[in-house]
């Protein structure tokens, strides 16, 4: 089996781009969104972006997690519950987040 390499390293001198290299990923913008409203469990998130891999959304978590925007519990219950939510780091993205959706729907009226 082969192991996961990030495309994009995350240890980069300029906070800028290590703050784009930490938040970019074709559904990590989906998933922040997801989990600052709140805990949520892998399979909801799959719901939530029916189009993504289940693959793709555990690796890009699992990103979020490796950067500390998200925190994983793991309950070691069977069936398997695991479930992931934002860190006190992650929340800081709160703002962000809401600005490049408000700038968002100013450029749906350009």
């Amino acid at each position: 089996m082969s192991t996961y390499e990030r495309k994009i390293p995350l240890k980069c001198d300029c906070p800028l781009e290590r703050t784009l290299n930490a938040i970019s990923g074709k559904w990590k913008p989906a998933l922040i969104s997801e989990l600052l409203r709140g805990t949520v469990r892998l399979r909801d998130l799959e719901k939530m972006n029916d189009e993504a891999s289940k693959r793709t959304l555990a690796q890009q978590l699992g990103e979020l997690v490796e950067d500390g925007l998200v925190e994983r519990k793991d309950y070691h219950e069977y069936p398997k519950r695991v479930e992931y939510s934002m860190t006190l780091l992650g929340k800081e993205l709160a703002e962000v987040v809401n600005i490049l959706s408000d700038f968002g729907e100013k450029l749906e009226n350009v």
